[in-house]
């Protein structure tokens, strides 16, 4: 098989439900991404060969089509929409990367999107004229009502089960929240949608001002809470896989970032947090490498607990974890977290050396995690 680069990684700021991107629609959060990834390699729309997306709530249409068209991406492209719930993002590019080394196609668009502000209203059908519809928040993740937790009850679950206290929870929140503070976004990583170009729920949180928000699930001395718990968002993340051939293109001065493996692995549907785990595992062992050998790791922060069980279980020098701030000072829009932490690496591996690694991670309700493995040329 041949090998496959990304090029080019944009993404919008994250905006917290409900908030700067509350009237704009997901598929225009996509095709502002896509319009800036094509501008940042010089490649003209005519130039794609396919547009894969992840997305989990937009209610059916094939958002990835709508947005390909809306930036003059030729009809006669395909475009795919894909829902692994918060994996979709990732498993997008994992499947464009492995469709360009099968050498199906030489430029892929890749990535996720979401709106919870615009999101469809679910409500179940009714069987009977004499009956009402039926309103939901989320579909079932399990076809096992009984080991098909919430998350946030599940988050409360894995925090007693792995004795992640409160406190440690919530220290870790305020340090993701002060990295991304103190780092703040490059120019180059997020593009401009209604005049917002930077995350904007990060904030100065204390031990103090933790400790006074109410339990959300779970128990005093263990339980989740609104500071451990990553906002509902909105938000768009896409990146350009191209083929070696395809290189040679790609006018844009960037460091060339090679996919050198990945994996999406299944795990248990009642302890969904923990599916990153053996995902990681299988794509390290896969391309021979050591956890020590990665230089940048980001980890979805849907919870607190969720990253900290993951990293606990790899022994993960956390200088190397979210150098920016993860999803707790962002927020979580479910079908582009994925694309959003690959392509925060991906930014992060443009300012270090040849032959430096990254990893990418989220784990997905249902009890799915996804990763890619990323080295600079």
């Amino acid at each position: 098989m041949s090998a496959a680069f990304l090029v080019a990684a944009r993404r919008t700021a994250v905006a917290p439900r409900g908030g700067a991107f509350a009237r704009i629609e997901a598929v225009d959060l996509a095709a502002a991404s896509i319009g800036a990834v094509l501008d940042d390699a010089g490649l003209a729309p005519s130039e794609v060969d396919d547009v894969i997306l992840g997305n989990a709530l937009y209610g059916g249409g094939n958002p990835a089509r709508l947005a390909a068209l809306k930036v003059g991406i030729p009809a006669g492209v395909p475009a795919l929409t894909i829902d692994t719930q918060c994996c979709s993002g990732l498993d997008a590019i994992l499947l464009a990367a492995t469709r360009i080394k099968s050498g199906e196609a030489d430029v892929i668009v890749a990535g996720g999107v979401e709106s919870f502000s615009r999101s469809p209203i679910r409500s179940r059908r009714p069987l009977r004229p004499d009956e009402v519809a039926q309103p939901y928040d989320r579909p079932p993740f399990t076809p096992w009502p009984e080991r098909d937790p919430d998350m946030i009850p599940a988050a409360a679950t894995l925090a007693e089960e792995w004795d992640i206290s409160r406190a440690a929870q919530e220290a870790f929140a305020i340090d993701s929240h002060r990295k991304a503070l103190a780092r703040g976004i490059a120019a180059a990583e997020c593009v401009a949608v209604a005049g917002l170009t930077r995350d904007p729920f990060a904030r100065r949180l204390s031990a103090g001002l933790c400790a006074r928000l109410p339990v959300l699930a779970g128990s005093p001395s263990h339980g989740v809470t609104a500071a451990t718990v990553a906002v509902e968002a909105d938000a768009a993340a896409v990146l350009l896989v191209v083929s070696e051939r395809a290189l040679a293109a790609v006018r844009a001065p960037v460091r060339v970032v090679r996919v050198i493996g990945g994996a999406r692995t299944g795990g248990d549907p009642e302890r969904p947090a923990l599916a990153p785990i053996e995902a990681m595992r299988t794509a390290l062992r896969r391309d021979g490498l050591a956890v020590s050998s990665i230089a940048v790791v980001e980890i979805m922060e849907a919870f607190a607990v969720q990253a900290m069980s993951c990293l606990q279980a790899f022994d993960i020098d956390p200088l190397r974890v979210n150098r920016g701030g993860g999803a707790l000072a962002r927020g979580h829009p479910i079908g582009a977290s994925g694309a959003i932490v690959a392509v925060r690496g991906w930014h992060d591996l443009q300012t270090m050396e040849s032959g430096t690694t990254g990893l990418a991670t989220i784990a997905a309700a249902g009890g799915l995690g996804s990763v890619v493995l990323l080295r600079t040329e």
